[in-house]
């Protein structure tokens, strides 16, 4: 077996304050911008004789009208450097922060004052105190327009689960090559970045005979508890030259659900694994977040109580706008949730009133979608609406399969669902994951048990280079009305093991016309259109 080890400096340099230019923030990791003071880094000979792209790549991310995410990994500790053009303007250099093994030798620009609905280039690279440079790498993105203009949205989720990981014989994680083809402006990832519970084994035997070879470092080996495990993780995807291209392309919305920490876990749970020496959800997933934002090209900065747009720290929901025609509200629903039930939650309705949001997400989430004035409002959730999780003692999502009025978690949505209504908000759509198929599901009061809301669609989508799962089109909870107007997936109930090929796995589209018509569509893995719905906005909304 061939073990193949991330290249990492294990120094521990004491770092000085950093001025930062007017009006672009640049993050180090977690903890902000620092400068090494010069004599305690000398020349770095492997550093310089590598001279090669960066292992990690480059990313963008949270791109909104005036604003953009740059990310990237060094290979030592090193300043990172971003120069920036746009149409062939002047370019603008940024200095950016100095890095070192506390933040995984990760490091951001965030930067401000853009032109809005313009594409921007960018070349990133890392620099010793001594001047020696990384080879640069090149990256893309486009700002969105504030007025009505086109734009094109892609998502999915569950990269890397069920102990898939890369097979170069077999293309690697081929999915995010047929998403780049398809040349969206954004990418929303619905959770499942990682999945830090499922170690991977060399080799699989498959039923044709075939044998799944995957890519192994030491630290997908394992289930994930350190910090440093839990960062190997997220380097792990970033070896895929699919995934690579596809983020030097195209700007990511990252969002996280339970397999950055473990499997359906929620706030003060012990773990119930054997696998694990530290059962402690709640320490687990303090390592998991500070290692998902390291890695993910997300704004760092703590947030104010009233605050809730643009910047994600403590708080993980956020809203990011998207121009005229499209606001994004990206939910947590795994941070602030009460416990899973074991058992019938009419037996433990009192353990589910926090629901999977807790009462200030749920109010901020109100509150931004009457305030905004984008034509369509797009709520991300890692977890479907109506869809039961696998377990059938461990209710992780809404769902519980009563089929009447609100119970359990249920009431939670029921207030938002009431709320927009009430509020005349028009125009929302939610987009899912999870559950590891697509699907389109349309909410009606005509079908449901609780009718205190409008119409509205949930469209459900992934994995992106995971297992495929089965199809619940006969077990979605009917509180809400749900109606399958389409949906594919694995047609075997119960298996969790079937590899990943283009044919299982899926992503959706949101085109949205100048005209502010939405076309949804969604593929296959290998960019088929398997469905698509043009909807007309209502002319009235807010």
């Amino acid at each position: 077996m061939t073990l193949l080890r991330d290249d990492q400096t294990r120094l521990a340099e004491r770092l000085g304050d950093l001025r930062v230019g007017r009006r672009t923030t640049i993050v180090a990791g977690l903890s902000g911008a620092s400068v090494p003071a010069l004599g305690l880094l000398g020349r770095s000979p492997a550093f310089v004789e590598r001279r090669r792209d960066l292992t990690s790549g480059v990313r963008s991310g949270e791109v909104t009208t005036s604003s953009a995410v740059i990310w990237s990994r060094g290979l030592r500790p090193s300043r990172m450097m971003v120069r920036l053009h746009s149409d062939g303007r002047q370019r603008r250099l940024v200095r950016g922060p100095w890095t070192d093994v506390r933040a995984d030798l990760t490091a951001r620009v965030h930067l401000t004052d853009l032109a809005p609905g313009r594409p921007y280039d960018a070349e990133v690279w890392f620099e010793t105190p001594d001047g020696e440079r990384s080879a640069p790498q090149s990256l893309t993105f486009a700002t969105a327009p504030i007025h009505a203009a086109a734009q094109s949205v892609v998502w999915s989720g569950d990269t890397c689960g069920q102990g898939w990981g890369i097979d170069r014989a077999r293309g690697g994680l081929a999915t995010y090559r047929a998403m780049l083809e398809r040349r969206p402006d954004l990418f929303v990832h619905v959770g499942d970045t990682i999945y830090a519970d499922e170690p991977m084994d060399e080799t699989v035997l498959l039923p044709d005979g075939t044998t799944w070879q995957n890519e192994l470092t030491e630290d997908v080996m394992v289930v994930s508890e350190t910090l440093d495990q839990l960062r190997g993780r997220h380097r792990y995807p970033l070896r895929d030259d699919n995934v690579r291209a596809f983020y030097a392309a195209v700007p990511t919305v990252a969002m996280w659900d339970d397999h950055e920490t473990c499997n359906n876990w929620w706030p003060g749970e012990v773990i119930d694994d054997e696998r694990y020496g530290e059962r402690r959800a709640d320490v687990l997933a303090i390592r998991g977040r500070r290692a998902w934002q390291e890695y993910q090209p997300v704004p760092v900065r703590r947030l104010a109580p009233s605050d809730g747009d643009g910047f994600v720290g403590k708080r993980l929901y956020r809203k990011v706008p998207r121009g005229q025609h499209l606001d994004l509200f990206c939910l947590d629903m795994r941070s602030w949730r009460g416990p899973n039930p074991d058992t019938n939650p009419a037996v433990v309705a009192d353990r589910l009133q926090a629901g999977l949001l807790g009462r200030d997400q749920e109010e901020w989430l109100v509150r931004k979608l009457r305030s905004s004035t984008a034509t369509w409002k797009a709520i991300c959730a890692d977890l479907p609406l109506s869809t039961p999780t696998n377990r059938v003692t461990d209710l992780d999502g809404y769902a519980n399969k009563d089929h009447g009025p609100p119970l359990g978690r249920e009431p939670e949505l029921a207030r938002i669902l009431s709320a927009i209504r009430r509020h005349g908000v028009r125009n929302v759509i939610w987009l899912t994951g999870d559950v590891h198929y697509t699907a389109a599901h349309h909410y009606s009061p005509e079908r449901a048990a609780f009718t205190d809301f409008d119409p509205f669609w949930e469209f459900v989508s992934g994995p992106v280079a995971s297992s495929p799962f089965w199809l619940k089109d006969d077990e979605l909870d009917r509180t809400f009305g749900p109606e399958v107007v389409f949906s594919q997936g694995e047609s075997e109930v119960g298996r969790l093991d079937v590899a990943p090929q283009p044919t299982n796995q899926y992503f959706g589209q949101l085109d949205i016309a100048a005209s502010g018509l939405l076309t949804v569509r969604l593929y296959d893995g290998t960019g088929t259109v398997l469905w698509e719905r043009a909807l007309e906005p209502d002319p009235v909304a807010r």
